[in-house]
């Protein structure tokens, strides 16, 4: 029956964080402290306000980074560079994943909020690198957010692909509106539910589920 609703999907577009691997493995939590320390030493402000700065900015911004343009004018490239140069050594490699996500039928395509470096970073450590045809990060959106719609269809474009004919996998359930609207098939990737209208499907296992799709 899950395979079925997946029939028509020619592109496979899966978010990085979180969603490639399970958030046990906290790399949000290193690169929040990063996060943190810039901000601080940038913006000159004490540990609690740029904590403050960080949460209120991904809320309202969908990335601390989106924030960090709109209101301070950050150059992205640095903030970037600075904030994912975290340790990889705790995120294990999964042969299963690779494996399915290898069998799925047709293009797989990897789109983050992070930029291209670290998204291929995290993708050998997991042992995932080589298996996507393209790695879209947020510089490819010209540093526009996923939830935002401009951000899809900049992605979108410059691959190709069909939304009707594409399947979206990704953990925070924001970042799926603007898919589901496009007309994609959506998985929300979590330990736990969260039903919403613009979610099709829900999973707490990523291999698992796609397992039952090939």
């Amino acid at each position: 029956m899950v395979a079925a609703s997946f029939s028509h999907v020619r592109v496979w577009v899966f978010d990085l964080d979180n969603t490639l691997y399970h958030p046990s493995a906290r790399l949000f939590d290193q690169i929040s402290a990063k996060m943190s320390v810039w901000i601080q030493r940038e913006l000159r402000v004490d540990e609690a306000h740029a904590d403050r700065l960080r949460a209120d900015y991904w809320a309202r911004y969908g990335t601390t980074l989106s924030g960090l343009m709109n209101e301070h004018g950050v150059d992205p490239v640095p903030f970037l560079e600075e904030v994912h140069d975290i340790d990889f050594s705790g995120l294990p490699a999964d042969p299963d994943l690779a494996a399915r996500i290898t069998d799925l039928p047709g293009r797989k395509v990897v789109f983050t909020n992070g930029d291209r470096p670290y998204a291929q970073k995290v993708l050998r450590a997991r042992g995932l690198e080589g298996i996507f045809g393209a790695v879209y990060g947020i510089e490819h959106a010209n540093y526009r957010p996923k939830p935002e719609q401009a951000a899809f269809e900049a992605v979108f474009a410059l691959d190709g692909l069909s939304p009707v004919e594409a399947a979206m996998f990704e953990d925070d359930i924001r970042n799926l509106a603007v898919p589901h609207a496009l007309g994609m098939r959506t998985v929300h990737v979590g330990p736990d539910p969260l039903p919403a209208p613009h979610i099709h499907h829900h999973t707490a296992d990523l291999s698992d589920f796609l397992s039952q799709l090939v």
